[in-house]
């Protein structure tokens, strides 16, 4: 029986929509965001610039469309992470050490994330839902294991006022992290090399909600 002819045009459609991510990708590693045109994006994709624009009203949204993949292939990577851990404890230390994998083997990945949260204001209301439902993903794999750890003994009940809470806390304190490392004025002063730093912070922020 041959395939419905509207479940392969919208294989083809959603082919054709991550093919201009792909290009896209591309287009801003070897050139960078602001010199990168729709034009570039298009023979990049090898598609004509009116077509490019069925899909994507401008740059910026395609920029959105790649912050959405970022948040997916990190999604990823909690959910896999958090299968090798048992405790709820052991799952949030698993989940760090997975993010700061990520800033290593996605940098891109890893910097448009930290732009989607501005970028989100500007998106339309679809594109806008998508990259709600990225960030509600990503952050209730972190409180489910935060959860967890609540209830097998592992964490803190006395410093865990609201999972949700803590979940940020984590998340930020990390990040916040990295990008220190990445500033040449951080405020170590080069002492300290970027690794060791990161694995402290992600032991600190351990110990400050294991149970005692």
């Amino acid at each position: 029986m041959s395939e419905p002819l509207k479940t392969r045009r919208e294989r083809e459609k959603l082919a054709r929509y991550d093919a201009i991510l792909d290009a896209a990708e591309r287009a801003f590693s070897e050139k960078g965001y602001e010199r990168t045109s729709m034009d570039d994006i298009a023979r990049t994709a090898s598609l004509s610039r009116a077509l490019l624009y069925v899909y994507f009203k401008d740059k910026a949204a395609i920029q959105r469309g790649i912050m959405l993949r970022a948040g997916q292939s990190l999604s990823k990577r909690f959910r896999a992470a958090r299968q090798t851990a048992t405790t709820g404890l052991e799952q949030i230390q698993v989940m760090g050490e997975s993010y700061y994998r990520f800033y290593l083997d996605e940098p891109d990945y890893f910097s448009a994330l930290t732009k989607a949260s501005t970028a989100m204001a500007e998106a339309d209301e679809a594109q806008a839902m998508d990259m709600l439902c990225s960030k509600s993903e990503l952050m209730g794999l972190m409180t489910d294991a935060i959860k967890l750890g609540l209830e097998d003994g592992t964490m803190n009940r006395q410093r865990i006022q609201s999972p949700e809470q803590t979940a940020l806390y984590l998340r930020g304190a990390l990040h916040g992290t990295i990008l220190l490392c990445q500033s040449e004025t951080s405020e170590s002063g080069g002492h300290f090399p970027a690794e060791s730093l990161i694995q402290h912070t992600m032991d600190m922020l351990t110990s400050s909600i294991a149970a005692s």
